[in-house]
């Protein structure tokens, strides 16, 4: 459901998918929701934020934000032809409309954006332009970068950065999920 439709039918069923485990499983905090995910969850993610505010927390990992520099500055063995039916030359409107940066305005949740400078499938540049784009709207954000790390961080990545990685994590699910002020980021431990 993704080609020519990246965020469309995936945020629809993602979002029917939060809403029946909300009425399955009413012990969960609806006003207490997180949201994370890495490489297309990542994407997601950021898709997320910009069209709910639903959710009170956000991590995205190795996050794809703006089709257009993206598609100019991965690897080249994976473009983005096939999944717009089109290259990005000739139709930058429908990669800028699949693109969660379009939407950043409409992002209040708190999010960390975490990504690796070695990252080749999607470069360190469309965190840096998530990030940069909460900043200047008002949200508040965190930034980590992980050197020598590629696309595979939370997979293959040095053992201790995916231990920082799943810390990082867990300090920022409890700073604004669990509402500890005293919770302290693992660079500050």
């Amino acid at each position: 459901d993704i080609m020519n439709n990246w965020g469309g039918m995936a945020y629809q069923d993602v979002m029917a998918g939060v809403d029946a485990a909300l009425k399955q499983n009413p012990w969960i905090d609806r006003d207490r929701l997180g949201v994370t995910g890495g490489s297309y969850g990542g994407f997601m993610t950021n898709w997320i934020l910009g069209h709910t505010a639903r959710f009170k927390a956000a991590v995205t990992l190795r996050s794809v934000s703006n089709f257009i520099s993206d598609d100019g500055t991965r690897d080249g063995a994976y473009g983005h032809e096939e999944d717009f039916d089109g290259f990005l030359f000739d139709d930058f409107d429908q990669y800028w409309n699949a693109s969660p940066l379009k939407y950043a305005k409409n992002v209040k949740t708190p999010t960390l954006v975490l990504h690796s400078d070695n990252d080749y499938r999607v470069p360190i540049e469309q965190g840096e332009q998530w990030f940069r784009a909460l900043r200047h709207y008002g949200v508040n954000a965190e930034f980590v970068i992980f050197p020598r790390e590629n696309h595979n961080l939370t997979r293959t990545g040095e053992p201790k950065h995916l231990v920082e990685s799943m810390n990082w994590q867990l300090y920022w699910f409890d700073r604004f999920l669990n509402g500890n002020e005293n919770a302290k980021p693992p660079d500050a431990l």
